[in-house]
């Protein structure tokens, strides 16, 4: 689940905006603004460690644009973490914001640090020292962060207790993905993957599948790999491999059973970072594989729910001619490279900024909630959320039969002229 180090991933997110921008005939110079962003920040965070030495971690913040409304994005803790990969984030969620019809904008933030090695007390000081840096470009009616990659509610909780502190006030409403108990939202957790199931069941009624009759191979077992195969199974589907890292070697497994793999039980073995204990699994009566396998298997659906860049021009014909279904969980999991020979092999594409919109959609929902100071029940959110992404779904898929299209190029089409037009209709371009 590493990503290449050639591998540049704002370069290649702005290549795939480039050639939306081609296919609507972008003006110039609207080309020109979109494919920047608009404000970012890197900065440094000295951190005092337990062992009482201090430690320098680099942080970066992006909002790449705000036309259609505060900007929303998460906040990744991760050793690999650089200026290129927020940029490409926030762009990223940009277009899903739009695509999604959220008022929103997109942004981003980002550690490079491998929170493995910090002890809790370490971790906060960190969450405290980001904060500092951040909270005059950040708020509830201007920046709105949430949880990423490695950042979770207890992160969240004392972000916005150090916000409070520094202006003097209470607002929950400058981050989402808080404690439910401590005005985060119920369904939060569930929210990103069960988005992507969501899109998954749309896309097996237009092929005329019956979901009780697939089966499926995940890559990733973190918040939105678990929750995907959570609610695909309570559907009826059968996930028959899951490939985790294993944070302690950075090597990663991939565990088949073809029988089916027992959410349950899987879950009960499993860390709160995504890591699979091998020898249970082995037990459980799982086979235990190559990392990468993942994408070899004999399934209908492929969920890459890990790291950007996994399906590559080098692997990419691992793929089984069974495959009807590819439901990108991850951020720029698919090099764009690739979408010839996926359109050819017939291959239905969900779109990362489609798939995975879930988690925003509902932070979207628990940040309207913090600032109402109202909170509503598990099923009335997670029924806004789906209602809310089949809807996004049958606009983008309607869009792409009547012109075309694949699903991909509909999707990034639809995202970039509507905030193209916010753009133009604010006077900024």
């Amino acid at each position: 689940m590493s990503i290449e180090t050639s591998y540049n991933i704002f370069e290649s997110a702005q290549k795939q905006f480039d050639r939306i921008a081609d296919l609507i005939n972008l003006d110039p110079a609207m080309r020109e603004f979109l494919r920047m962003p608009r404000r970012e920040y890197s900065f440094s965070l000295p951190v005092y460690l337990d062992s009482g030495e201090t430690k320098i971690f680099r942080g970066y913040k992006v909002q790449y644009n705000d036309a259609l409304g505060p900007t929303k994005g998460g906040i990744r803790f991760h050793p690999q973490e650089t200026l290129d990969t927020i940029r490409a984030l926030s762009m990223w969620m940009t277009w899903k914001c739009a695509v999604t019809r959220l008022p929103l904008g997109g942004s981003s933030s980002g550690v490079a640090v491998d929170t493995h090695n910090l002890t809790p007390k370490e971790q906060e000081r960190l969450c405290r020292c980001f904060v500092r840096q951040t909270a005059y470009s950040s708020g509830p009616e201007w920046d709105v962060m949430g949880p990423d990659i490695m950042t979770g509610p207890q992160h969240m909780l004392w972000m916005l207790d150090e916000y409070e502190a520094i202006h003097g006030v209470k607002s929950p409403g400058f981050i989402t993905g808080k404690p439910v108990g401590l005005s985060g939202s119920k369904g939060r957790k569930e929210a990103p993957g069960f988005g992507v199931m969501i899109a998954v069941r749309e896309a097996l009624k237009e092929l005329g599948l019956d979901i009780k009759k697939t089966t499926a191979s995940v890559q990733g077992f973190g918040t939105v790999g678990r929750h995907a195969v959570q609610l695909y199974t309570q559907m009826g589907g059968r996930v028959t491999c899951i490939a985790c890292l294993n944070h302690t070697d950075h090597t990663s497994y991939a565990f088949r059973k073809k029988d089916g793999i027992d959410f349950e039980q899987i879950s009960a073995i499993t860390d709160p970072f995504g890591e699979i204990n091998k020898e249970k699994a082995i037990n459980m009566g799982c086979e235990c594989l190559p990392g990468d396998a993942w994408i070899e298997q004999d399934v209908d659906i492929l969920v890459p729910a890990a790291m950007e860049n996994q399906i590559r021009p080098d692997n990419v014909e691992k793929i089984s001619r069974r495959v009807k279904i590819l439901a990108e969980a991850a951020n720029g999991p698919t090099d764009m490279d690739v979408d010839p020979v996926l359109k050819d092999r017939e291959i239905h594409v969900i779109p990362d900024i489609l798939a995975n919109a879930g988690g925003v959609v509902c932070s979207y929902f628990e940040q309207v909630q913090s600032n109402m100071n109202y909170y509503w029940s598990k099923d009335e959110v997670l029924g806004k959320l789906d209602t809310h992404l089949t809807s996004a779904y049958f606009d983008v898929s309607t869009f792409a039969r009547k012109h075309n299209l694949p699903m991909r190029d509909a999707a990034y089409m639809a995202a970039i002229d509507r905030v193209a037009l916010a753009c133009q209709e604010r006077g900024w371009v």
